[in-house]
């Protein structure tokens, strides 16, 4: 199962971590592998490529995991922008959850 845990200071998305196989499918076949894992690729390419913010990534291919923070001090904009972005990934994954509850987990954690 794969689970995903967003990481709140009050009411702030600062990140969160993606870890586990999905186990719907084999390896290639596996969609609700590729939904997760194209959505947090959205996520993060826009954060980092488009809006030339710096989060942190660190993928762990021996355990499937994914972790990604936000950087502090963000301008307002900037704030704004980051926060859309990993609400709606939360609310995606969230809804992915509700079709595929066996392979897939979205936790919330403070």
């Amino acid at each position: 199962m794969t689970t995903v845990t967003f990481r709140t200071e009050g009411s702030r998305i600062s990140g969160f971590t993606s870890q586990g196989h999905s186990e719907f499918a084999d390896e290639g076949a596996d969609i609700v592998c590729a939904a997760v894992t194209s959505a947090i690729r959205l996520v993060e390419t826009t954060v980092n490529d488009v809006l030339g913010l710096a989060a942190s990534v660190k993928v762990q291919e021996e355990d499937a995991s994914i972790a990604f923070r936000l950087p502090g001090g963000l301008g307002p904009t900037a704030e704004s922008a980051c926060q859309a972005l990993l609400a709606g990934l939360m609310v995606y994954l969230a809804q992915l959850h509700d079709e595929y509850p066996d392979n897939l987990t979205v936790l919330e954690e403070a």
